[in-house]
């Protein structure tokens, strides 16, 4: 990826850690509480699990670019494992996700706008739009202009507002529960066997920030330093989903929603407050996420020095967006079939399969690869949740 890379200085420490926050706290803290709702309060752990693994397939990641100077993104881990075969099968699998994932954005969107102006619609060109669809299409219409800017440095002012915004919907969730008369009367059940592949689905796409850990980590200053900012960001994403998690299934129980959001009463401050933060989210993500598709896109085509084109092509990616948001309007089961297969597929099993490809000639049996053959093996078998989840 050649898109405009940061001045020679590169992206300071905390900046980096700020995309990285940014790539994980996304609208999986407003699915959270539903997966728990799902697998009961003991599939919390397999919520912690999953966060050491996923951090730990970041380092593999991080190891595999260093392996070669040439290496600057994610399917070029994949070619230098396993050639041009590799590079396809790698971006299809990371580009799909990123590309579902930003569709979701505005899905978001239209459901939280409609949550707080019910039953509204609008007539454009004689065309009777419902709320929830005319409220997509004006989300991606102030989401347009993030998706122009190339610098990861400009970027990293969006990304601070995305962890601001993470931060004030748990607070605005927990004062709804604490001062407007929900409570934390729920008991909720210790273990349901039967919910547990959605919550594990679930889990897996909250983590699912590795698409963007090549793009932040290549012009990153003092690139020694990643390790830590994954520890950095996997530690306060865990924390800030253990709180939503629990806060939310003491308010509601099983009755949650596949969005906190859509159960907060409407007309009440902190409702409003969580509503309206939540609808930043896409504001602040989306760029970060279509980024890499974009450059992808214009380094094929060799028009990456081209601005105009490669504001065409990105505005091309908020169009398709968009058809598709308007067509599969259905929040919780596209999260779940992305969490449960590709985003599964791109944090846990292809870090694994591309590390121990690439360093086959230091590879022996030990601990750490007894421990890569087994997150193998269970990104295997979160990837085939998905049929359970129709």
């Amino acid at each position: 990826m050649e898109c405009d890379l940061p001045p020679k200085t590169g992206t300071s420490f905390w900046r980096t850690t700020f995309h990285g926050v940014n790539a994980l706290s996304g609208f999986g803290i407003l699915s959270i509480p539903y997966a728990v709702s799902r697998g009961g309060w003991v599939s919390m752990i397999l919520l912690l699990t999953i966060a050491v693994v996923c951090c730990y397939t970041g380092i593999l990641l991080q190891r595999c670019m260093d392996s070669n100077s040439l290496v600057k993104t994610y399917p070029d881990i994949g070619e230098i494992a396993f050639g041009h075969k590799g590079r396809i099968l790698v971006s299809v699998f990371l580009y799909l996700e990123l590309y579902l994932v930003a569709t979701e954005f505005l899905i978001l969107e239209g459901d939280n706008m409609e949550k707080l102006f019910p039953r509204k619609s609008f007539v454009i060109a004689g065309l009777k739009i419902g709320g929830k669809q005319a409220f997509t299409l004006l989300g991606a219409l102030v989401i347009l202009p993030t998706t122009w800017l190339r610098s990861l440095d400009l970027l990293s002012y969006v990304s601070l507002g995305g962890v601001l915004a993470s931060l004030v919907v748990v607070a605005s969730v927990l004062w709804a529960g604490a001062v407007d008369g929900v409570g934390f009367h729920e008991r909720g059940v210790l273990l349901n066997w039967t919910g547990i592949p959605t919550a594990v689905s679930l889990y897996a796409f909250c983590y699912s920030g590795h698409a963007v850990f090549p793009t932040i980590y290549v012009p990153m200053k003092d690139r020694r330093m990643f390790p830590m900012v994954l520890f950095i960001t996997f530690t306060l994403c865990t924390l800030n989903y253990s709180l939503m998690a629990t806060i939310g299934y003491l308010m509601y129980g099983e009755n949650l929603k596949s969005q906190i959001t859509l159960n907060l009463q409407a007309g009440k401050l902190s409702s409003k407050i969580a509503i309206c933060t939540t609808l930043i989210t896409p504001f602040v993500k989306y760029a970060l996420l279509v980024t890499p598709i974009a450059c992808a896109i214009e380094d094929w085509l060799h028009v990456s020095k081209h601005r105009l084109i490669s504001l065409v092509i990105r505005t091309g990616i908020v169009i398709t967006t968009v058809a598709v948001a308007l067509s599969v309007p259905f929040f919780g089961y596209i999260v779940a079939l992305t969490g449960s297969f590709l985003s599964s597929t791109a944090t846990m099993v292809l870090p694994c399969v591309c590390y121990l490809k690439i360093f086959k000639n230091s590879r022996k049996l030990s601990h750490e690869l007894l421990c890569i053959v087994a997150i193998i093996v269970a990104g295997s078998v979160v990837q085939l949740q998905a049929l359970m989840l129709r």
